[in-house]
């Protein structure tokens, strides 16, 4: 008797069965761990910012005429964040990273990262007071 080389019907749906599967448990982990990724980054530029406007400070004694400069950081995390300064006036200062695109829409529990010129952290989304989830 002779037998036939391949896959069978069964066989190849098992396969397909458990590849959906794996894909239905891989992808909202993946789409988490980006969502905190471009968190990070935000932050961390954010960071940046706060640090660029202590220099000001130190070199001209006032932030009231600060620019944030278009610095690489900004341009990575554009497509994700808005980093802006709302606020400045000469002995204070708060800087914003406003979620945008998917980032907005997938990211709740941190949705707006600020930080004055204190370096006072603070978030809005469902992380409330608890700023160590997002920074």
């Amino acid at each position: 008797m002779r037998r036939e080389k391949g896959f069978t019907l069964i066989e190849l749906m098992v396969v397909v069965a458990v590849l959906g599967i794996l894909a239905a448990i891989a992808l909202p982990s993946y789409t988490q761990h980006m969502v905190k990724a471009r968190r990070v980054a935000g932050a961390t530029c954010l960071m940046e910012m706060a640090q660029f406007m202590e220099r000001h400070y130190t070199t001209n004694m006032s932030y009231t005429d600060a620019v944030l400069p278009n610095t690489a950081c900004i341009q990575e995390v554009s497509d994700h964040y808005v980093i802006r300064a709302p606020a400045i006036a000469a002995t204070s200062y708060t800087l914003t990273a406003t979620p945008t695109g998917t980032q907005a829409s997938k990211d709740t529990l941190c949705e707006t990262l600020s930080i004055n010129q204190a370096g006072v952290r603070s978030v809005t989304g469902s992380a409330g007071s608890n700023v160590s989830k997002c920074f």
